[in-house]
């Protein structure tokens, strides 16, 4: 594991003065998209590997949440879904208005026949991507076991005028508040290991030549969850590279890096069935949003309805979007180790400014050191460390964990530290450090 790792959507990167980059969130653009439902498994924080039910983009491999589907506002969007396994599935997009055709008729939507090895089903949904934020989709059919098998993902949708060349038109939506530097997703979703396993055994005596779709026993009113996960992974998982070959079909990280004074969007998603208190160490967050709908009033132009908080409560089935800064304010020295005479650097909270260390730092041999250390308190300085220690903050970067408060829940199988944890990587600007000596 690395400090700063290379990412598909990190944009306006350059080495020499900024190794940082600006980070937008990875998936697949629309407005025409093509997902296949697959079966596969998925490798876990301790080593383990579950069966799931899953999505893929047409083509590619099964991924667990599904693919992130990224549409600007006003396309006409089309999704169509093809079906691979044996018993019927389909998709519903809370917060859209969608024309479903094809398919077979359903409790909630047409449904994609079960594949019994002729026929692959396939339904097509279309709708206008009327307004932008951050919206769920899942299965629509036999939900409470689908869902947890893995038929859930995120669709995003863009602002009108929004690109990725230009920074300045960088939104989450139509709201002068929304405006971000950095952006990252945490889809929250739990597993019950147990119920996998049961559906795996039945789903290997299942014999399709009988032609009847595959219709697992499972009781799921017993579900007890054991693996926590933010955008399919379990930490320490969760900070791995993007798209490493190590975990196949979970290739969304949930590593969140910024600069001081930078906006980051947090786009957190209840994909499971459970409440999780998403905890945020270093700042509040204030929320700007809920369930693809900007909190304000009528005709304002900012989220004037907004609120900070410093727990993210991620409901089951609903979207919160967050922006998140920090400046090293209320830290009662200067960061930098900076003296009165140094100009201030950029984000610097100009308060603590040139304030010196408030205590004297033990000896080495008075001191734990974590792996996450780089030898000094103060951001950018990175200093020697005794041997075989630390290794994983070679920028002198802070570090923050960013979990779950239900402490339950950042473990894997009982297994301490993972489930849905992770960290937030704060990195100096360039050159905004006191010289090492």
């Amino acid at each position: 594991m690395m400090a700063v790792h290379a990412r598909a959507e990190w944009l306006f990167q350059d080495p020499a003065t900024d190794p940082l980059g600006y980070h937008l969130v990875d998936g697949v653009s629309g407005p025409s998209i093509t997902l296949t439902a697959l079966e596969g498994h998925i490798i876990t924080g301790e080593g383990g590997s579950v069966y799931i039910w899953g999505l893929a983009n047409d083509g590619g491999a099964i991924q667990y949440p599904g693919p992130t589907l990224i549409v600007n506002q006003g396309d006409s969007v089309t999704i169509t879904l093809k079906n691979k396994l044996p018993f019927p599935v389909s998709l519903v997009f809370p917060g859209q208005q969608v024309t479903a055709s094809g398919g077979v008729a359903g409790v909630l939507t047409q449904e994609a026949a079960p594949y019994l090895g002729a026929a692959v089903g396939q339904v097509t949904y279309t709708f206008t991507a009327a307004k932008p934020g951050t919206y769920l989709y899942n299965s629509g059919t036999r939900q409470d076991l689908q869902v947890e098998m893995g038929m859930v993902g995120t669709l995003i949708v863009r602002p009108a005028g929004f690109s990725k060349a230009d920074r300045t038109t960088w939104k989450g939506y139509n709201t002068t508040d929304s405006a971000f530097d950095q952006e990252n997703l945490f889809v929250l979703t739990e597993m019950d290991p147990d119920m996998h396993d049961d559906v795996e055994h039945q789903r290997r005596a299942f014999d399709a030549t009988l032609g009847q779709p595959f219709n697992p026993s499972i009781d799921t009113t017993t579900h007890f969850a054991n693996y926590w996960f933010i955008n399919g992974r379990n930490g320490p998982d969760t900070m791995m590279v993007p798209f490493t070959k190590s975990l196949p079909a979970q290739p969304y990280d949930a590593f969140p890096m910024m600069h001081p004074g930078q906006n980051l969007l947090m786009r957190v998603v209840g994909g499971g069935r459970d409440a999780h208190p998403f905890h945020h160490h270093a700042n509040h967050a204030q929320v700007i949003a809920r369930n693809g709908r900007p909190l304000q009033t009528a005709g304002a132009t900012i989220s004037d309805l907004s609120y900070k908080v410093f727990t993210i409560p991620s409901y089951p089935g609903e979207t919160t979007d967050a922006m998140f800064t920090w400046t090293g304010e209320g830290l009662g020295w200067d960061m930098y180790g900076h003296s009165g005479s140094d100009p201030l650097a950029p984000g610097e909270d100009p308060k603590d400014h040139g304030k010196p260390f408030p205590v004297t730092l033990p000896t080495e041999q008075d001191m734990d050191f974590g792996a996450w250390y780089g030898g000094s308190p103060f951001l950018g300085t990175a200093a020697a460390l005794p041997p075989n220690i630390g290794g994983f903050d070679t920028s002198g970067g802070f570090i923050y964990m960013w979990h779950s408060h239900n402490e339950r829940e950042i473990v894997n199988n009982n297994v301490f530290p993972g489930g849905m944890l992770t960290m937030l990587l704060i990195q100096p600007w360039p050159n905004s450090a006191p010289a090492k000596p």
